[in-house]
């Protein structure tokens, strides 16, 4: 595996991963590529607080560090990221981990420096060794990437598990992929779960949806439809539509919970409203049978030829065979209906 480029599976799939999720991390307000605000010293720090500045003034790294998020983000100053890295430069210096990791995101987004990637990997390091969760993970995408360092599945590996180890989530959650699909490391389906599990109970829904299939397979762990459906349920109840799309399917055929029709059409109705085709055919196929809600064929036809339209191809069997059964004004009416879901982003399906 030495050589290869590696696209870790993280929240926004960013190509270049290192620096691109950098910035999801350190902009989460927007800012990235901001300029700095105009203006004189006196002007800059007229709303900073006083009591901060002085510290960072008299030596204080904490401080420094804390004055710099400041104007990094524009949060209590004006946003002005070359005044941003001054001050974690100066706190940095002193062997603050937290403003080493910052000083890191600053040169790998080029944020009030020019954007230099061996750079950013020096003070990742830096901060890494003192144990910063975050900048250890980070230090292992570098690794796993070449990018700013020498590339190292072995180094990746184990700055990910340190970042693991000590409760970084998105480390936990990348770390299980890893193992799922043998990317770095030999495949390894329970450490997989166990890592998914970690990632879980901190509140990650994909990781949440992930350990569910991991139960519901059998994947890693001694299969469990009752596990899987509480892992799927806490992962759906966060919005996520697969998760959802599943919760229907578990009460449809009572699996992992007690079967309740009108249950499943709840489900499959908030993973279709969200575009999840497979949902979109059973939500119609529920409104053909009148299970769980009443029987109505116009609601049927405009459900399956939603999934149709978002390439569910068994939904095509379901759709021929329910309009054989109807008018051709009805046709119509859920052709309409159809559109009309479809124009308003599923907020109008009703």
């Amino acid at each position: 595996m030495h050589g290869k480029k590696l696209n870790l599976i993280l929240d926004n799939m960013m190509n270049r991963l290192i620096f691109c999720f950098a910035t999801l991390l350190a902009m989460s307000s927007g800012l990235a590529g901001a300029h700095p605000e105009e203006g004189g010293a006196e002007e800059k720090y007229a709303h900073v607080e006083k009591s901060l500045h002085s510290a960072a003034e008299q030596g204080d790294a904490t401080a420094q560090n804390h004055l710099g998020e400041k104007f990094l983000h524009g949060d209590g100053a004006p946003q002005d990221s070359r005044e941003a890295v001054k001050w974690f430069r100066l706190a940095a210096a002193q062997g603050n981990a937290s403003a080493q990791y910052n000083l890191g995101l600053c040169y790998g987004n080029g944020q009030g420096v020019a954007q230099e990637d061996q750079e950013a990997v020096k003070w990742f390091r830096s901060a890494a060794e003192k144990g910063h969760a975050r900048a250890q993970f980070l230090l292992g995408i570098a690794y796993a990437n070449g990018q700013g360092a020498s590339q190292s599945d072995e180094e990746a590996m184990k700055w990910f598990r340190m970042a693991a180890e000590q409760g970084d989530v998105i480390a936990q959650y990348n770390l299980a992929i890893l193992y799922l699909e043998g990317k770095l490391v030999a495949q390894n389906y329970p450490e997989a779960a166990k890592w998914f599990q970690q990632a879980a109970r901190q509140g990650h829904v994909q990781a949440q949806f992930n350990l569910g299939v991991s139960y519901g397979n059998g994947q890693g762990v001694a299969r469990n439809d009752q596990e899987a459906a509480k892992w799927f349920l806490q992962a759906a109840e966060h919005g996520h539509a697969r998760a959802q799309y599943y919760m229907g399917l578990g009460y449809a055929g009572g699996k992992g919970v007690v079967r309740d029709d009108r249950e499943a059409v709840k489900w499959f109705r908030l993973a279709a409203k969200q575009g999840d085709a497979a949902a979109q055919e059973s939500l119609g196929r529920m409104y053909d049978q009148g299970q769980g809600v009443a029987q109505d064929t116009v609601r049927a036809l405009m459900w399956l030829d939603l999934a149709v339209a978002n390439g569910r191809r068994n939904a095509q069997d379901d759709y021929d065979t329910v309009i054989r059964r109807v008018t051709a004004a009805q046709v119509a009416e859920a052709q309409r209906l159809s559109q009309e879901c479809r124009k308003s982003h599923y907020s109008d399906c009703n």
